[in-house]
């Protein structure tokens, strides 16, 4: 799957009142590159931007690494005052690319910086809804270094405001052409055994559908794979399943036919988790039989993703996606996608505070369209918001916008930009 250019994005904006006359917004302030605060612009004149206007100025590019800049900008309106960060990736750039960040495992966190660090990566943002307070794995697929790491969990089963329209298998991508898009990633995976071959519903997920089988791997991490059988396609409060199974195998054989449970998984150890009439079938296998355990994540868009991350679409072709809400304002996360897939945008939006009041999902899809994006995501938001870079000379990654925890969040993933 083909990604492109990069822009990270961090952004607070103040909504109107429904049923209000827009308020013109006012230049508060544009940081200079020393760091010095110019004064205030006047308040334009009424009708001189468009009610669904939501960026008013911005500072020039100011260089990061090559191929990477970062701009600020900060407005008020009547609700509020809004504060804004944007760092733009140039994939053309020599040795510039878009990479998958973790925590070590699906169902481990940590902070962007720190994953951003540890992977050697110039700038980074926060990625996917995750499980929070569970399991903690993301909702979305992940490719990595073109490795499918996890598919995507039933709608019913995303921990997160719904898009409408919007499944948990849409991601951003970046392609084996080196060109951005927004594309959707389903699973196709089989486990051909002794005597039939059954389909598999999941990779490395924390809720395996009703009825279905699941793959778990080493890098799914030490969480309890029994509890991946519980809740239902809907409900993640449901009965834990009556009848499940799992059964481990290596080099192409069972090894272990048990209860699931929570101990390592041993490298080049498969595991196969069963519920309901999954589960049945699984049971039939014995220690010692042949089977072959395949799986993909195959791209919509016919391009094989080299670095992928699940996310809601809420721009594509350059118009809003339909029935976006626009009246919740709150810190958000996304990437947009400029003509031609080889510059892109990831936004953050700070909010939750006097400084900055956040942002509407259709807000985000038009600040995304007017610093020139054709298609966009939404990506996890409110407290798990967070852009960071590492300056010129500086030695770690830091945070640029103000994530509204009192504690930088814990995330199990992220987009890194290495190279610059």
């Amino acid at each position: 799957m083909a990604r492109s250019a990069v822009l990270l994005v961090t952004v607070g904006m103040a909504l109107s009142v429904p049923g209000a006359v827009p308020e013109q917004p006012v230049l508060v302030s544009l940081a200079s590159a020393d760091g010095a605060q110019p004064p205030p612009e006047p308040t334009p004149p009424p009708g001189t931007e468009s009610a669904g206007s939501v960026l008013s100025g911005i500072t020039p590019a100011a260089p990061v690494a090559p191929g990477v800049t970062h701009r600020e900008f900060t407005t008020t309106r009547a609700a509020g005052q809004v504060r804004g960060d944007v760092v733009e990736v140039d994939l053309i750039a020599p040795g510039v690319r878009l990479g998958l960040l973790t925590a070590g495992a699906v169902t481990a966190r940590a902070s962007v910086p720190v994953m951003a660090d540890r992977a050697g990566a110039q700038a980074a943002i926060n990625g996917d809804y995750f499980d929070l307070g569970r399991s903690n794995a993301p909702a979305g697929p992940e490719v990595q270094d073109g490795r499918p790491v996890k598919s995507a969990v039933k709608q019913g089963r995303r921990a997160a405001p719904a898009v409408p329209g919007a499944e948990t298998d849409r991601v951003f991508a970046v392609g084996t052409d080196g060109v951005a898009r927004i594309d959707t990633l389903p699973l196709v995976a089989e486990v051909e055994t002794p005597g039939e071959t059954l389909p598999i519903q999941a990779l490395n997920q924390h809720a395996v559908p009703v009825g279905g089988i699941g793959i778990v791997t080493p890098e799914f991490g030490g969480a309890d794979r029994a509890t991946t059988l519980c809740g239902s396609d809907t409900d993640r409060d449901a009965p834990c399943a009556p009848d499940t199974v799992e059964v481990a195998t290596a080099d192409g054989k069972v090894t272990a036919v048990r209860p699931p449970g929570k101990d390592g998984i041993g490298p080049g150890e498969t595991l196969l988790l069963g519920r309901e009439q999954g589960a049945a079938a699984l049971r039939a296998l014995k220690v010692g039989d042949d089977v072959d355990v395949r799986w993909e994540l195959v791209a919509a868009s016919g391009v094989a993703p080299r670095t992928a991350v699940g996310g809601s679409p809420i721009l594509a072709g350059g118009t809003r996606t339909e029935r976006l809400d626009d009246s919740a304002r709150a810190p958000r996360s996304g990437v947009g996608i400029l003509p031609g897939g080889r510059r892109v945008q990831l936004v953050t939006v700070d909010g939750r505070e006097s400084t900055s009041v956040g942002l509407t999902l259709a807000q985000m899809s038009d600040l995304l369209a007017q610093l020139g994006a054709t298609d966009g995501i939404n990506l996890d938001g409110g407290g798990s918001s967070t852009l960071a870079y590492r300056a010129a000379g500086a030695g770690k990654v830091a945070i640029v916008n103000n994530p509204s925890d009192d504690a930088t969040r814990l995330v199990p993933n992220g987009l890194g930009v290495f190279g610059g």
